[in-house]
């Protein structure tokens, strides 16, 4: 009999839905079954437990979210719905709507409002942060917070925004976190049960697409592997082949071949298109590269677009740009977006017009643009699957150096393959060259270890929000709960364990080591001291500082150390070699277990020292006493930005005051600005006022600098003046065109600077009431023009 069929399968089966009514109500809704996995989550939800789901990309994680919200409306509660990025908020924001109604579902990503108050509200990590801080009556009646896209909190700059929330929540909130997959899930969900109470942990390996691996090697698309692991003998020889002709040429036509072989942009989106491989994401890691690729496939002619598709991408671009003013096209790049568009080719990247992004990502999701060059932050969860995923290299600059990607980037950015619902299969190709080599992408695609670490560090603002919530002492005992502290335990309880085998090993070395014509221990340690002695003469043989009289100094000493040695009583000893064998194997072992505790010292309660730190400068510099939170404390208290003590700072010397509105933004941007190259000459200033503001800006900072170091803090970012000149040009009503004129920098990021000022507008005018007038003025003359068209990105 099938075991689906048999009477206990239908009682269990009978239970279950009884047992889990709204889960059967909410699955219903949908035309497709559910995975296994996406059950057992739903299940525990609604039994009311804490849930960590980590499971590839594309596998449906976000389906227990959506469940999260269904069951609180059931319950007559609210649900808050996160998410690392605001595009990735607006995405939610609209599936919400579509699926529970505009009137329930409310938006709030720092500088966009939309039903606030409504029962499932998406927002990003940072304004929930913000909301327990200022323990904000939006919380009132929570019953749950899904976490989407968890594991972001390893980001470096970003992500202890989501262990304060963790760790801060109201213990009756019931966390959901989503996840990519990584190899210490249960690790994780230990912690979560740690902070969270009871946290049930539901893992995924499985992809409901299945991904095939290729190399494109010359003109050749090969599968990777042979069999699971193994990689594919034909490649191997391919290899072989193209390095021969790369390294030893017979003669310049077979040299010249060697580096036509390797197919251009146009001629691999050909290929796939051949091979009905598309649509294709290539990731190039540079907006340039990306601008690059859609150029060179406008420029061999390459169309992937009949008439009637042609003509629905000209109609979907209007609707998405149809506010843009008339003589900022130009400058916006239009003619040649609207053009590659149109023959079904795309970039996407941090650089372009939000507008620009949004059209591509509904034309794509729509299979009408066929190939897109991107880099790697599209796969930040953005919904954009492909048929294929190209890589031209395994190499990205990360902002100081080229380094390999991870694993767990591969893995990313290759699950963008396969189409639920659509594909059968989803294809990663890498394209081979001297520097990507098939062993390289099978390690890659074969690893499975890419564990989640903290980046959890304490900062002003958080400290000064915990002093006023918790008191110091409260606060303090907090941190200690941080997942970061979790993994330093963790690390601690290892070396702690290596330590004591040292001790163990080296006590039988000891006795190994004992001689019965006296203490060896006193011996060995005359022999390491001649032995040290000796290479530090060696080394300082030579050098112009080192005088004779130095010199006679350390010979006398070391020939004082060689007559002790030779009088000392197991000098005369016949196995004096062996036991000193024994010895130096124990004094290493003491040197290995010195540097461990070392190690140990600078895991055991880092947070909280660091915690300690930050609140000792707060102390030095007036802003705490004791427990109590002063005057200056509470200004800080509402500034969020990276450099908080600098801008709080700032408001404190009265820098800001006298400043008209296009000179405060003018200052301020100096604040959130990050250049992407450091131009040797000083940026141009637009009024002498800003130039005054910033050069004290600038003195506070060097202050702030060296109180730092005698505390043992790093913190504050240096001022960057990159922004300066633009933004106070578009403050004072100038086009798009002119203000860009003369720069470098693209809309997308002129967009998001602009987005990033008026959020810090909004904080200063919080946390200052004397400032609040200009600030609300320079919020207006921000928001103009291409600004205030843009759907929220950020």
């Amino acid at each position: 009999m099938d075991p689906v069929t048999t009477p206990a399968a239908k009682y269990a089966a009978a239970k279950s839905r009884k047992s889990h009514p709204i889960t059967e109500e909410f699955i219903a809704q949908f035309e497709f079954p559910f995975d296994q996995f996406q059950i057992d989550a739903c299940h525990a939800v609604e039994g009311g437990h804490g849930v960590l789901v980590a499971a590839p990309t594309g596998a449906g994680k976000t389906v227990v979210g959506e469940f999260a919200a269904f069951l609180a409306l059931s319950n007559g509660k609210k649900c808050f719905y996160t998410t690392p990025i605001k595009a990735l908020s607006n995405q939610k924001f609209q599936e919400f709507v579509a699926r529970f109604g505009e009137d329930r579902v409310g938006l709030l990503t720092g500088d966009t409002n939309i039903n606030s108050e409504a029962d499932i509200l998406v927002m990003t990590t940072e304004v929930l942060r913000n909301m327990l801080y200022a323990n904000s009556s939006t919380l009132v009646n929570l019953g749950s917070v899904v976490m989407d896209e968890v594991h972001y909190l390893a980001d470096k700059f970003r992500g202890a925004v989501w262990e304060e929330v963790l760790i801060h929540l109201m213990e009756s909130v019931q966390v959901i976190s989503l996840s990519a997959t990584v190899s210490n899930a249960e690790e994780f969900g230990e912690w979560l049960g740690e902070v969270r109470g009871q946290t049930e942990v539901i893992l995924s390996e499985h992809r409901p697409i299945p991904l095939y691996q290729h190399v494109l090697i010359n003109s050749s698309l090969v599968d990777l592997f042979s069999q699971p692991g193994k990689i594919n003998p034909e490649i191997l020889a391919l290899e072989r082949e193209a390095l021969r002709k790369v390294r030893f040429p017979r003669n310049r036509r077979e040299q010249w071949g060697a580096q036509e072989s390797r197919l251009s942009r146009a001629e691999i989106i050909e290929k796939l298109n051949r091979e009905d491989m598309l649509p294709a994401i290539t990731f190039i890691f540079s907006r340039m590269g990306c601008d690059a690729a859609v150029k060179q496939c406008l420029a061999a002619g390459l169309k992937l677009t009949n008439t009637e598709e042609r003509a629905e991408i000209l109609a979907t671009a209007a609707r998405f740009t149809a506010n843009l003013p008339e003589e900022d096209l130009e400058v916006l790049g239009y003619r040649e977006w609207i053009t590659a568009l149109e023959r079904g080719i795309a970039a996407h990247h941090a650089g372009l017009l939000p507008s620009f992004k949004n059209a591509v990502e509904d034309l794509f999701q729509r299979g009408l643009v066929k190939a897109v060059f991107a880099t790697e932050t599209l796969a930040l969860g953005i919904n954009m699957p492909a048929r294929t995923v190209v890589l031209e290299k395994l190499t990205k600059w990360n902002g100081e150096a080229h380094v390999p990607i991870t694993p767990g980037e591969y893995t990313q950015l290759t699950g963008r393959a396969g189409r639920r619902g659509i594909d059968i299969e989803g294809n990663a190709v890498v394209q081979w060259s001297p520097t990507v080599d098939s062993a390289t992408a099978a390690g890659l695609a074969s690893t499975r270890t890419y564990p989640l670490r903290s980046s959890f560090t304490p900062t002003y603002n958080m400290a000064i929000n915990l002093i006023a919530r918790f008191g110091r002492e409260r606060a303090h005992g907090s941190l200690e709960s941080s997942f970061a502290q979790f993994q330093a335990d963790r690390a601690v309880v290892g070396l702690v364990r290596q330590i004591k085998k040292n001790e163990s090993a080296r006590t039988e070395l000891i006795e190994s080591a004992k001689c019965h014509l006296g203490d060896f221990e006193s011996y060995a340690l005359l022999r390491s001291e001649i032995k040290e002695l000796d290479k530090l003469l060696s080394k300082r043989d030579g050098r112009k500082t080192f005088d004779n009289r130095q010199r006679s100094h350390m010979e006398g000493e070391i020939d004082n150390l060689r007559r002790s040695m030779r009088n000392h009583p197991c000098h005369g000893c016949n196995d004096r070699e062996t036991h000193a064998r024994f010895a130096e194997r124990a004094e290493r072992l003491v040197r290995e277990s010195d540097g461990l505790r070392a190690r140990v010292e600078n895991r055991t309660h880092v947070i909280a020292k660091t915690f300690d730190r930050i609140c000792d400068v707060l102390t030095h510099l007036g802003y705490i006493e004791g427990e109590k939170p002063l005057a200056q404390g509470k200004i800080l208290a509402k500034i969020y930005a990276e450099s908080d003590l600098l801008l709080t700072e700032t408001i404190r010397a009265g820098v800001l005051d006298n400043l008209t509105a296009p000179e405060l933004l003018s200052t301020v941007s100096s604040m959130i600005f990050q250049s992407r190259s450091r131009d040797e000459y000083a940026p141009k200033m637009p009024h002498q006022n800003v130039a005054n503001a910033l050069a004290e800006i600038t003195r506070l900072w060097a202050k702030l600098e060296a109180i730092e170091n005698d505390f043992d803090v790093k913190t504050q970012k240096e001022p960057d003046f990159g922004f300066a000149y633009i933004s106070y040009r578009w403050a004072q009503g100038n086009s798009l065109t002119n203000v860009l004129k003369g720069s470098d920098m693209s809309v997308g990021d002129f967009v998001r600077s602009i987005k990033q000022l008026m959020d810090l507008m909004v904080q200063i005018g919080g946390a200052s009431e004397a400032l609040r007038p200009v600030c609300r003025e320079a919020i207006k003359r921000l928001d103009r023009g291409v600004i205030s068209y843009m759907v929220d990105e950020l």
